[in-house]
């Protein structure tokens, strides 16, 4: 699965959506297991954005930064304790804009099975796993109804043992699914276009 996902990544040309908007970037850590599985996180309830939202590891750019992916990489540091030296870089999928105007960029990663996460409990309260597989179990799949732009939009959304994982991180996921094992998933989301900025979800 690995040598297929880093195949499609490698000939994709990622979305780019060239906006003045802050940047920000996310990891999306794929276990190297048999079955493997993608890593995310739970938002700490008490914070002021975002609060008890799933997501994967990240967060905004900084002008340290060499780059997104050492955004990506710094961000997944400081909120599981994942050493960039555990990852694999395979590539990344398009930005996406957040519904608090940010562009997000996500990239790819490959992380040891067996490896020991700890959340940063300033940011998180939980770090969960689930199979690949699940996501591609059409049976899974659920589509939440959104007005946007006074249209109705279907998102894909996804429950995991009590998890919910829905909007950006959903969007997100969908399409590294279609993109790398040819999910297929219908996804034409407002959040890849620029003029998704001037709107809220």
């Amino acid at each position: 699965m690995f040598h297929r996902i880093q195949q499609r990544l490698s000939s994709h040309q990622p979305r780019s959506i060239k906006t003045k908007l802050p940047q920000a970037a996310v990891l999306l850590p794929v276990t190297n297991a048999p079955s493997p599985e993608l890593i995310f996180t739970r938002r700490a309830m008490h914070l002021s954005t975002h609060a008890g939202e799933v997501s994967f590891p990240g967060g905004k750019y900084d002008h340290q930064d060499s780059s997104l992916e050492t955004t990506a990489l710094r961000e997944s540091f400081e909120e599981i304790n994942l050493y960039p030296t555990d990852v694999k870089i395979l590539g990344r999928t398009g930005s996406v804009i957040s519904r608090f105007g940010i562009e997000v960029t996500p990239y790819v990663g490959v992380i040891p099975a067996d490896i020991k996460l700890k959340p940063n409990m300033q940011e998180l309260d939980k770090i969960f796993r689930a199979p690949i597989s699940f996501f591609l179990d059409s049976s899974n799949l659920r589509k939440d109804r959104k007005y946007i732009n006074n249209q109705m939009i279907e998102m894909p959304s996804y429950h995991y043992k009590g998890y919910i994982i829905w909007g950006l991180t959903a969007i997100i996921l969908t399409e590294f699914l279609n993109i790398t094992l040819d999910a297929c998933i219908p996804l034409d989301a407002p959040q890849f276009y620029s003029s998704f900025a001037n709107n809220e979800l």
